[in-house]
């Protein structure tokens, strides 16, 4: 049986998968030896990425030529607007970082490149384009925070995140984006479309180390 395509996209680009998944920052969290402050600037540029995020779902509603599609990609959209915001202001507030700070910030430069890059293959391509551009930060997430859960010391000050990440409703997402993931590419039947899916999740991995990167 041949591999998923999140899975055929990954392994192709281990090496960039491997800076991004095993980056200094996610390393420190899980050991509970990040500093505060470089924490605290990832929540913020976090919080002013999910908005933007929030533009490339819904260019997805509006790329979606079916309403299966689009009803995804909604669904997508109402999770973050209504749900995440909300925790992410509140779990910001714990580390002191208030509402008004997450809004007034300016996107700092790999915000900028990772999220302007997203919304570009949305707007250039199609949903298989919008989902393998996405599909590092979604499924990466999930795969960070369970590989860090079993070896974060009970003391660890992020054990939060890592326990959101690895916990069922966030597994659930993660599957849910990878089987769709994989649907549109099923739909797709075009091979050729590879080399240039390759060349998308390659450099959406890079920003999300970067992103990384900018808060040490």
């Amino acid at each position: 049986m041949p591999q998923d395509i999140f899975t055929q996209l990954r392994d192709a680009n281990q090496q960039a998968w491997d800076t991004y998944t095993r980056h200094p920052f996610v390393e420190q969290l899980g050991a509970g030896t990040l500093p505060k402050p470089a924490f605290q600037r990832y929540l913020i540029q976090d919080y002013l990425f999910l908005k933007q995020f929030i533009r490339a779902f819904a260019l997805g509603v509006y790329k979606a030529e079916t309403l299966e599609d689009m009803r995804f990609f909604q669904s997508m959209i109402d999770a973050i607007l209504n749900t995440e915001m909300a925790l992410h202001v509140a779990y910001s507030k714990e580390w002191g970082i208030d509402a008004a700070t997450l809004e007034n910030t300016v996107e700092a430069h790999a915000t900028i490149a990772y999220t302007r890059y997203v919304l570009d293959v949305a707007m250039t391509g199609d949903v298989l384009d919008l989902m393998v551009a996405l599909s590092p930060c979604m499924l990466g997430y999930a795969e960070i925070a369970t590989r860090l859960l079993p070896l974060s010391p009970a003391d660890n000050p992020y054990q939060p995140w890592i326990l959101t990440y690895s916990g069922q409703e966030y597994l659930n997402v993660a599957t849910t984006t990878k089987d769709y993931l994989n649907s549109l590419f099923l739909r797709a039947g075009i091979p050729q479309r590879l080399a240039k899916l390759h060349t998308v999740f390659s450099t959406a991995t890079q920003l999300e180390a970067a992103f990384w990167q900018q808060s040490l």
